[in-house]
């Protein structure tokens, strides 16, 4: 039996069909970006959440600047699941409270903040603004909350003592190597006014963040880390890193990997300042910590640039606030994006959160005003949450506020 010959006419008409088909989903993947997308290069459009700062950072920043804030480790699986993790807790509020003032105040280390909204530790801010941590120490001063510095901010820990005076700091400490080098860190904070330290401790090697292998990411040849003298420590190495991470490869080489309790035991030693440590997702660990006497704990992963596949911080934290039983305070940073997600932390133990890439994104897109902008924007967020939820003041938080979103009666 012959072969029929195609119907060209029909190909012809399903080409057509499937060309308009593509094309249409194309000008919808378009819509929906440029929907996501709303301000515009001058941002003369008002930003409504924090997702519009960081669209607009990411057109505004250098491809390896914004990969290097946003990345996480390898498959980012826990980067996207921090975030994610706040939908699988409810908010069960309360009705009928007179919630015409609500009181957001409260204290981190027994030092008074306006809200329970604090900034993270984030390092290279002058990759993002010119001002970098001296316009985000400004803002937090403005805003009447605490801001931790990193060890490798692009200025030094006088100049942002210096850029906001008054203003409550913390210092993030990386232990490193040379011991005298790290005591000499603590000593500039004392002596600036800083009121902790926040020790990291899931850091003894970078983890692998692809994006930054791939732009082989390195500071811009104008910056250096302002805490260090030499080009090595300072990461402003005229060598380069080879085909790495630049980063990867100072941590290597600086940071110490031996790092262990007795270690804890040392910087107390050192120091009169609480010591907070910054890291721990585990509740054996949390007692581990009290212990060696800290002051308090930060459940942190890292914002997910560690260890992939870790558990997101706020499903960590209700086993750590347990463990401590109020013995110190418990802190929360990773994912938070709104009002209601700070919410949601407070609910189950946390006495403050800290937030990191969204004051990036604010910087980046306005400096000091862009930060101040995000942070007024997350408690004007958390003044609404509060009230909707029934919560007079921060008092009246408590674990009866949340519910497992599959335990969640279905009747």
């Amino acid at each position: 039996m012959p072969c029929s010959r195609p119907d060209l006419s029909l190909q012809a008409s399903l080409m057509e069909k499937t060309v308009l088909v593509v094309c249409l989903r194309k000008s919808l993947e378009r819509g929906e970006r440029q929907t996501e997308c709303r301000l515009s290069g001058n941002m003369s459009d008002k930003p409504v959440c924090v997702r519009d700062f960081e669209h607009h950072a990411k057109r505004v920043l250098p491809k390896a600047v914004f990969d290097y804030y946003f990345s996480g480790a390898d498959e980012q699986e826990s980067l996207a699941d921090n975030v994610a993790a706040f939908s699988r807790w409810c908010l069960f509020p309360r009705v009928l409270k007179d919630v015409s003032r609500v009181d957001m105040s409260t204290t981190v280390l027994g030092q008074k903040l306006n809200m329970p909204i604090c900034v993270a530790a984030t390092a290279m801010q002058r990759m993002a603004h010119p001002d970098g941590e001296t316009a985000t120490a400004r803002a937090c001063l403005s805003a009447g909350t605490g801001m931790m510095l990193s060890s490798w901010a692009t200025s030094t820990i006088e100049e942002v003592a210096e850029a906001a005076p008054g203003g409550l700091r913390w210092m993030q400490l990386y232990i490193y190597k040379d011991r005298a080098l790290t005591h000499s860190l603590v000593r500039r904070a004392e002596e600036a006014g800083y009121k902790g330290i926040f020790v990291t401790v899931d850091t003894p090697y970078l983890g692998k963040r692809r994006d930054d292998v791939r732009n082989r990411f390195k500071l811009p040849s104008h910056l250096r880390m302002a805490n260090f003298e030499s080009p090595d420590l300072a990461f402003s190495s005229k060598e380069g890193y080879g085909e790495d991470s630049g980063l990867a490869v100072y941590v290597a080489q600086a940071i110490d990997p031996s790092l262990k309790w007795e270690d804890i035991a040392w910087l107390k030693r050192i120091t009169s300042l609480p010591v907070v440590v910054k890291g721990v997702l585990r509740a054996e660990e949390a007692k581990e910590a009290l212990k060696y006497g800290v002051d308090g704990i930060l459940v942190s992963n890292h914002g997910a640039r560690q260890l992939d596949g870790v558990l997101a911080t706020i499903d960590a934290l209700p086993e750590i606030v347990e463990a401590v039983d109020g013995q110190v305070e418990v802190y929360l940073d990773g994912g938070i994006q709104k009002g209601t997600d700070v919410l949601k932390a407070l609910a189950l133990g946390a006495k403050a959160v800290f937030v990191g890439r969204p004051i990036l994104w604010g910087l980046a897109c306005e400096g000091e005003k862009g930060v101040s902008d995000v942070l007024q924007l997350l408690r004007e967020e958390l003044h609404l949450a509060l009230a909707l939820s029934g919560c007079r003041s921060l008092k009246e938080v408590d674990r009866t506020l949340v519910r497992r979103s599959g335990h969640v009666s279905r009747i």
